[in-house]
């Protein structure tokens, strides 16, 4: 079945869901209607794959009653009925019932696909401590004697060792454990996932008791992330007994430590809790992370034992629009409490970083170059508190800003008021002259007077910086701090060799231009800098990101030199949106039509996230298909192709984040000379243009 761009299982989405429908205690037939009915809600809303609690056709608290041939034939009749009746509901079904096998009496979860029975999995691990007797009632899976049994009519593969391996959603294999397995040291679904199962089961009773609540969800969280998986619990809710108990009815769905979501606890209402799971997000880490194929390996014997059922999961036909919430800004969290707090966290990490680099080279100054624009900002920040660590003065940063022919008054009275507020060494260098010199020495019409303003003008004003710089080094006993950005390196938007690619000690290397704007916002609201420093970083904040290296005339706005003519934005586009696309390619490695349908989903309207007050405005955008289409193309060439060169060489940094650096030395090894026809087509062929 060939999906449309729009459906979110073209892209490597799932939709899967949670039921806990009210039961009656040992009425199966009404257990079964319950169940019934949340099965058709969940297949109406595009789900494929449907969970519900542990003996949730007899209740849990059915206790001696299950040794009654009575409860045991109303059982069987209510599977019977949801197997027939699952014929015409488009989800697959994972129910709990007991069954009769093998003499013994199983506690098992079972999976009913459309008028078949797929496979049985009985609980492995029996709780008979405290509030728990199920080994009054219930045999263990280890206590089987045969592979198949018996249920409903069909005969069916047995054993707590099945994987359903979905034929027609790529990553997409479940396996089934029941409540307590979910708690022992070593569960079943840790080998379940070793052995390839991405989407974890467990039907739950869990009686609820003060602070369990919590203790479930970062069971859940911790099983998603240990094993890179999706985890989807779902817990005996209203209508249990309450005999000795009580019930929440807590339905969890996890994936990779995040949890997707929760549903109503202590209600008699039926819940049926939806997420979209990221099936290519859990493939990707799995393949990075090494240690865990070899952990597989470790344990091959056993996991070549475990058998697979293929199903073919109802995926709709119609396109499915994506429920998942998409950030805007992968490298910033959303939430103000974490933001804050990953600021501080990066911000930490540069000056660590920083601090060490001085004490191992001996030295206790650096020479910066003070642009008045983000970059260099941070930089400047980070060089001062370095030295309040350390216990030296801040006169110790030797900051230089060096304006040259298109330097605007803005930029140029932002830095030295910064320099000023900050208590650096203040200085400035007109570089005017030496690159005048220069241009006449390579005998460029711009020396004289002709307006020629080509990549050779820009780099001798950008080259004459940085040899100043260095140069300064030498004569303070100084190293040279860069001040290029994440964003700026993978666009490949920096000059070989200079200021913005070159340096002694860079520390803003794995720091993207978005997240670098919130730094410097938290470095406001922190209020550690003072008054005057605020007040100049909030105009910086609000200043248009240029290179300022062509006049502003040049430019067709000779009104004012207030903002810069040159708009970096313009030319490599927005960064907001390319750092959308290099955190997803970079961190994951998806297709571009992939990252532009996430892309598409984050930056529409209805999605839009929240900014800090001192984000400006006119920052808050939205982009269409075609917009994205365009970007994401400039950047798939650039990235790939024209700017791995650069990358190659560049100077020590920290990393400051698991989004990834572009390190030759850490996350990103790639050669300088390859081609990006692969992802460009890729990208023309799946995109729409519309």
């Amino acid at each position: 079945m060939e999906l449309s761009f729009d459906s979110l299982y073209r892209h490597g989405f799932a939709r899967v869901a949670v039921a806990v429908p009210p039961v009656r205690v040992a009425d199966p037939a009404y257990n079964a209607e319950q169940t019934l009915t949340l099965a058709r809600r969940a297949a109406a809303e595009g789900v494929v794959l449907t969970v519900f609690p542990e003996l949730g056709l007899s209740s849990y608290t059915a206790d001696d009653l299950f040794h009654s041939d009575a409860l045991d034939y109303a059982v069987e009749q209510a599977l019977r009925r949801i197997v027939e009746e699952s014929a015409e509901i488009e989800t697959v079904l994972v129910v709990g019932a007991p069954v009769r096998a093998q003499g013994r009496l199983f506690n098992c979860g079972i999976v009913i696909d459309r008028g078949r029975i797929l496979g049985v999995a009985p609980k492995s691990y029996l709780p008979n401590y405290r509030e728990f007797y199920e080994k009054r009632q219930f045999a263990a899976a280890r206590e089987s004697l045969e592979d198949q049994i018996t249920v409903a009519g069909q005969r069916v593969p047995f054993g707590a060792d099945l994987l359903f391996t979905a034929t027609n959603v790529p990553g997409f294999v479940f396996h089934l454990e029941i409540c307590e397995d979910g708690w022992v040291p070593l569960p079943p679904s840790g080998f379940a996932a070793l052995a390839g199962a991405t989407v974890l089961v467990n039907l739950s009773a869990s009686n609820i008791v003060v602070g369990k609540a919590d203790y479930r969800r970062q069971l859940c969280a911790s099983h998603s992330a240990r094993y890179i998986a999706a985890y989807l619990y779902s817990a005996a809710g209203y209508g249990e007994s309450t005999t000795d108990m009580a019930w929440d009815g807590q339905a969890l769905v996890c994936e990779n430590g995040e949890l997707l979501g929760e549903g109503e606890r202590f209600t008699d209402s039926p819940q049926l809790v939806t997420a979209d799971l990221d099936l290519r997000r859990l493939a990707a880490d799995r393949l990075r992370m090494t240690s865990f194929a070899d952990t597989a390996h470790d344990h091959r014997e056993r996991l070549t034992k475990m058998r697979r059922i293929e199903v073919e999961l109802p995926v709709p036909a119609a396109p499915v629009n994506l429920r998942r919430m998409i950030p805007r800004f992968p490298y910033v969290p959303a939430d103000s409490a974490k933001r804050n707090e990953r600021c501080a966290e990066v911000h930490h990490i540069q000056v660590a970083g920083l601090s060490s680099r001085l004490a191992a080279t001996g030295t206790q100054r650096v020479v910066i170059g003070v642009s008045g624009g983000l970059d260099s900002t941070l930089a400047l920040i980070v060089a001062v508190q370095t030295m309040d660590r350390l216990g030296l003065p801040r006169s110790n940063v030797l900051a230089y800003t060096m304006p040259g022919f298109a330097t605007g008054s803005r930029t140029r009275t932002d830095a030295h008021r910064l320099m000023a507020a900050l208590g650096v060494s203040a200085h400035e260098i007109d570089i005017r002259p030496s690159a005048t010199q220069m241009l006449h020495d390579l005998n460029h019409p711009a020396a004289q007077g002709v307006p020629q303003y080509d990549v050779t003008y820009e780099n001798v004003q950008a080259g004459e910086r940085t040899s100043h710089l260095f140069r300064l080094a030498n004569q303070n006993g100084a190293i040279v701090l860069g001040t290029g950005d994440l964003s700026e390196l993978a666009l490949g938007w920096c000059t070989f060799g200079v200021g913005d690619h070159m340096a002694h000690y860079s520390v803003n290397a794995s720091v993207p231009k978005t997240l670098i704007k919130y730094l410097i916002a938290w470095a406001v609201q922190t209020g550690d800098l003072g008054p005057d420093a605020d007040e100049v970083l909030r105009s910086i904040l609000d200043t248009e990101i240029s290179p300022e290296l062509v006049p502003v005339a040049a430019q067709g706005d000779s009104d004012s030199d207030d903002q810069p003519g040159q708009s970096s934005e313009a030319v490599v586009g927005p960064y907001e949106l390319q750092d959308f696309h290099l955190y997803y390619l970079l961190r994951f490695g998806y297709l571009p039509s992939r990252i532009a349908y996430l892309a598409r989903h984050a930056w529409s309207d209805r999605t839009r996230g929240p900014w800090p007050d001192l984000i400006p405005e006119a920052d808050r955008h939205e982009y269409d298909l075609p917009t994205i289409k365009h970007w994401l193309g400039e950047f798939l060439r650039r990235f790939v192709q024209t700017s791995q060169f650069k990358r190659s060489t560049l100077p020590n940094a920290p990393k400051v984040g698991s989004g990834g650096s572009l390190s030759p030395r850490g996350d990103w090894r790639a050669p300088s000379d390859a081609v990006a026809t692969a992802w460009l087509d890729e990208l023309a062929a799946n995109v729409p243009d519309a």
